[in-house]
């Protein structure tokens, strides 16, 4: 008796796949920031934060990098152990808005986001690999990150 080969499923299936996952993750943010415009105007900012109106515009092209960097890096066969980095990605992009505005830890969170910001470092890295866009992709991130870190710290220190 001869096996069938494993066919994978069609690339578009795959792509609607990423882009449902980093929806969901967008999905808890937006329940959990129902009063973000209220949390982050009533907060001590430095002179650098960016206006609370920003931040959705920006986490829209974020989060669509987000999906088809992942989806470029399943093209070019990664590993389920490699796309474990890109999971832990989103499971702690997904916690840390609740943890900043429905629970108003603000110290908590900054520790949170500082290991989201490894956990997408070693993202990058490990997607570079195998495909530069997918790993490329993953930049503006890793900047926005490494940005609303700064941003978490300068709160944790100008709201005690």
């Amino acid at each position: 008796m001869t096996t069938l080969p494993r066919s994978r499923p069609a690339p578009v299936a795959v792509l609607a796949g990423f882009l449902a996952a980093v929806a969901a993750v967008a999905v808890v943010g937006g329940l959990a920031a129902t009063r973000s415009r209220e949390v982050y105007g009533a907060l001590v900012q430095p002179s650098w934060a960016p206006p609370s109106w920003l931040f959705g515009p920006v986490w829209t092209v974020l989060y669509l990098l987000i999906a088809v960097s992942g989806w470029l890096f399943w093209r070019a066969s990664g590993t389920r152990r490699e796309f474990a980095w890109y999971a832990a990605g989103l499971v702690l992009n997904a916690a840390w808005t609740p943890l900043f505005f429905a629970a108003g830890a603000y110290s908590l969170a900054l520790v949170e986001i500082v290991v989201l910001d490894v956990v997408v470092a070693v993202t990058l890295v490990v997607f570079r690999r195998r495909s530069q866009v997918a790993a490329a992709l993953q930049v503006p991130y890793l900047a926005w990150t490494l940005f609303a870190t700064a941003l978490n710290a300068a709160i944790v220190v100008l709201n005690p």
